[in-house]
C-alpha cells in the first residue's frame, strides 16, 4: 500500500518533459509535505483542545501546504512549490512563540523552522540553505525574545501539556530533520556512485583510445608525449580488392563487415598483448614493444599475424566473408607520442614504419612479408621461405621473407642435429 501511494505521489505535477533527477526531487518535496500534513493537523487540534488559539495558526500552515501542493499538481512548478514551503515552515511554527511565550514556554514549536535550510539543501545547493539557515536564526531568535517579553498572550497550557509537546516537537521534528539529513547523504552517495560509472565509462573511452601508460600521462598534463623504441616490430594489414567487393554493399554492409573483421583482430592484440595503433579504412596497423618495451616483440607479432590469416580461412571467423589479407611486418627503432588536441591518437613514426607499410603495399595476398630485421628476429622460432630482393619504392631494393609458420619439434631437431653435423 505504501508503495502504491508513493507511486502516484510521485504523480502529481509530474512532467513528461522533466528530467530523472526533477522527477525524482518533485517527488520527495510532495511526499514530505503530505506528510507533514497530518502532523500540522495534529498540532492544532491538540492546542485548540486546550482552547489556545495558537492552535489555528498550524491549521493556517496546513491550508496554504495544502493549496500549494493542489496549485503544483495543475502545472507542475517545482520551484514555486519549493518556495512556499520553505517560508511556511519557517514562519508559521517559529512566530507561534511569540504568543506562547518564549523559548520554554513554546514547547520547541520554533525548532521546526529548520526544515526550510534543510530542505533547500536537499533540493538546491549550499548556498541557498545557508541563507535559509541564516533566515531562520535570525526568525527564532527574535520569536523566542519577543515571546519573553510579550507572552503568553493567551492563558498557558498545563506544564504537563508544553513537557509533553516539547518531547513530541523534538521527536517528530527531529524525525524529520533526520529523513532530510538521511534523503540528502543518499543523494549524495547516488551522485558519486553515478560519478563513478561515469568515470569509469569515461576511463574505458580513453583506454579504448591510448595505451594505459600514455593515458595516465594525459591525465597527469606531461606535454609533449613522446617516447623513442630502440626494438620494435610493426605491422600492416590491408583487406585486398576491398573497395570494388565493397561497392557491392549497402553502407550498412560495408561498416558491418569491417567491424567484425577488426573486432577479431583487436582480440587477437589483446589476447597477445600487443598496441593496436589504428585503422585507416582497410587497413589495420598494430605495434609490439610500445609502448612497453619487450625482447619478443618480433615473435608475438608473427604468431598475431599467422592468427590473422587464420581468421579469414575460417567459417567461424572471417572465412564466410570470402576476403583476403596482404600483411607486411618490419622491425627497428621507432619514436612514438600523441599529437594534437583534438581527436588525437598515439601513433609511430620512423623508417620502420614506414618499411613496413611498404612491406604490406608490395605483398602478396595472403601471405605475410617480412623485411631482413624481423626475419633475423624470427629465424630460430618460426619457418620462413626467402622471397628475394623486391624494388619498393624510396627504398630501392629490399630483401625480403614471407612467414609461413612456426617450427614443428622436428624442425627443431633436424636444425639442431644440422647444426652438430656441420660442427
Amino acid at each position: 500500500m505504501l508503495s502504491r501511494l508513493t507511486a502516484r505521489l510521485a504523480l502529481v505535477g509530474a512532467d513528461p518533459r522533466d528530467d530523472e533527477d526533477l522527477r525524482a526531487r518533485k517527488a520527495l518535496l510532495v511526499l514530505i509535505s503530505v506528510l507533514i500534513l497530518p502532523i500540522a493537523g495534529i498540532w492544532g487540534g491538540l492546542y485548540l483542545a486546550f482552547r489556545s488559539p495558537v492552535g489555528i495558526v498550524p491549521l493556517v500552515y496546513l491550508a496554504v501546504l495544502l493549496g500549494a501542493i493542489v496549485w503544483f499538481s495543475r502545472d507542475g512548478n517545482f520551484g514555486r512549490l519549493l518556495r512556499i514551503s520553505q517560508v511556511d515552515i519557517l514562519l508559521a511554527p517559529t512566530l507561534s512563540m511569540i504568543p506562547l511565550g518564549g523559548f520554554l514556554a513554546a514547547g520547541g514549536v520554533g525548532l521546526w523552522g529548520i526544515l526550510a535550510p534543510l530542505g533547500a539543501l536537499v533540493f538546491t545547493n549550499v548556498g541557498s540553505a545557508a541563507r535559509w539557515y541564516v533566515a531562520w536564526v535570525v526568525v527564532f531568535l527574535a520569536s523566542g525574545l519577543a515571546g519573553e517579553l510579550i507572552g503568553p498572550v493567551w492563558d498557558p497550557p498545563p506544564d504537563w501539556f508544553t513537557s509533553t509537546m516539547l518531547a513530541m516537537n523534538i521527536a517528530v521534528g527531529g524525525t524529520m530533520v533526520f529523513t532530510l539529513l538521511a534523503l540528502f547523504a543518499k543523494q549524495r552517495t547516488d551522485a558519486l556512485a553515478a560519478l563513478q560509472v561515469e568515470q569509469a565509462k569515461a576511463e574505458n573511452l580513453l583506454l579504448n583510445i591510448l595505451p594505459r601508460s600514455i593515458a595516465e600521462k594525459l591525465k597527469a598534463e606531461e606535454q609533449p608525449i613522446a617516447d623513442e623504441f630502440g626494438a620494435a616490430s610493426i605491422l600492416f594489414a590491408d583487406v585486398v580488392d576491398f573497395t570494388p567487393w565493397s561497392e557491392r554493399l549497402t553502407p550498412d554492409e560495408v561498416v558491418s563487415c569491417l567491424d567484425h573483421l577488426f573486432s577479431h583482430f583487436d582480440d587477437l592484440a589483446e589476447r597477445y598483448g600487443l598496441e593496436k595503433i589504428k585503422t585507416i579504412g582497410d587497413c589495420y596497423m598494430v605495434a609490439a614493444g610500445v609502448p612497453e618495451p619487450r625482447s619478443d616483440h618480433a615473435r608475438a607479432l608473427a604468431l598475431m599475424a599467422l592468427d590473422m590469416l587464420d581468421a579469414m580461412r575460417a567459417e567461424g571467423e572471417a572465412g564466410h566473408l570470402g576476403l583476403e589479407l596482404r600483411i607486411g611486418i618490419n622491425s627497428g627503432p621507432v619514436v612514438a607520442g600523441v599529437i594534437g588536441r583534438k581527436r588525437f591518437l598515439y601513433d609511430l613514426w620512423g623508417d620502420a614504419v614506414n618499411t613496413a607499410s611498404r612491406m604490406e603495399h608490395y605483398g602478396t595476398p595472403g601471405r605475410i612479408q617480412i623485411t631482413r630485421a624481423t626475419y633475423e628476429l624470427l629465424a630460430d622460432d618460426f619457418e620462413c621461405e626467402q622471397r628475394g630482393s623486391i624494388a619498393v619504392k624510396g627504398k630501392g631494393d629490399v630483401e625480403t621473407w614471407y612467414l609461413v609458420g612456426r617450427r614443428s619439434v622436428s624442425d627443431e631437431r633436424a636444425r639442431e642435429a644440422s647444426g652438430r653435423s656441420t660442427a
